[in-house]
């Protein structure tokens, strides 16, 4: 339940135009859910783009969703390896994280990147609180190389998220609060990880019980047949998207191979949007057949996939808790209205 004082919430700054609660019944189901949103993209380095994210992201919060974001920070990263000047050793031209390296990505992500965006959040209010996947064991993660022309290749401290335990972003929510996370995990074996973000924001996804997931990208979404057609897949199921996957680019794998996890394993829908377009990410939401592409499990996928597999039992429990906590706010507000 929401702890957050209405007099210490700005609730004229930046507010959009998106849809009205009120205009859109169907909006009530997401009152109360869990919302993941990965922003990466051009949008992270445009000044307008990232204040319209910002506003996005509160309007969600003023709609009654619980919105959490995990974001990149690629381009940012590499400019600081560009202005100090560090040696860059590639493997099958793939960047190897040093453990020099591997310090300029925590710094950028946990303390400019993270810091940027939780500040434009807090322009509209006290809401944003910052932390990254190593705060209170959050993420879990094991070095995971990279697989180039079928064999595996050492990339340094990159990790893969095996674990995630999500009490410290469930009590930020339950505070009212928007939890910003950095992608840098911790590994059992002491080492600390670059994670991919979105594979990290789906991680945390399905940890959470979240309704949606939603990833920015600097494209329109999952094309057909690109380069020769611009047309946008715009619905796929899991199972679609599991036969589509081998054969996608190394830029959307990544955010695809994310959105296929989450929706196997109790996220309702996931959503790939165009982050360079203004407010996309309230249109995504709000927006029964939004823009982009949108990923939607099969049918009785989980009923099929519950007996035997540890991974969705665990995530059949993050879905319990999160529908209790759920039916609980709304009895205490319906106790409180009467």
């Amino acid at each position: 339940m929401r702890s957050l004082s209405p007099e210490h919430v700005d609730t004229t700054a930046g507010r959009t135009t998106g849809p009205n609660p009120a205009e859109t019944p169907w909006l009530e189901e997401l009152q109360g859910r869990t919302v993941v949103v990965k922003f990466g993209g051009n949008a992270m380095v445009d000044p307008a783009l990232h204040r319209t994210f910002a506003q996005d992201v509160v309007e969600l919060w003023h709609a009654g969703l619980r919105p959490v974001v995990v974001h990149g920070g690629g381009p940012q990263i590499s400019a600081m390896l560009d202005r100090l000047d560090l040696e860059t050793r590639f493997e099958a031209g793939l960047r190897v994280t040093t453990p020099e390296t591997m310090e300029v990505v925590r710094m950028v992500l946990t303390g400019q990147v993270q810091r940027d965006l939780v500040g434009a959040l807090n322009a509209h209010g006290p809401f944003a609180v910052g932390m990254s996947g190593e705060d209170a064991h959050t993420m879990t993660a094991v070095r995971r190389p990279a697989w180039v022309d079928g064999r595996p290749v050492d990339i340094g401290l990159v990790g893969e998220v095996v674990a995630v335990e999500p009490g410290a972003v469930r009590t930020l929510l339950d505070e009212g609060r928007i939890p910003v996370v950095s992608p840098v995990a911790r590994g059992a074996d002491g080492e600390i990880y670059n994670v991919n973000a979105d594979l990290a924001a789906s991680a945390l996804a399905v940890a959470l019980g979240a309704e949606r997931l939603v990833v920015l990208t600097d494209v329109e979404g999952l094309y057909a047949d690109w380069p020769r057609s611009t047309e946008v897949i715009s619905r796929l199921t899991a199972s679609e998207l599991g036969a589509l996957l081998p054969g996608l680019t190394s830029g959307m794998l990544p955010k695809m191979e994310g959105c296929l996890r989450a929706v196997r394993e109790g996220v309702r829908r996931a959503h790939v949007l165009d982050g360079r377009v203004p407010h996309a990410l309230l249109r995504g939401v709000f927006a029964e057949e939004g823009p982009g592409t949108t990923i939607v499990p099969d049918q009785h996928h989980g009923t099929e996939e519950s007996q035997g597999s540890g991974a969705t039992r665990v995530t059949e429990e993050a879905r319990v808790t999160e529908e209790a906590r759920v039916t609980e706010e709304a009895r205490v507000t319906e106790e409180a209205r009467s």
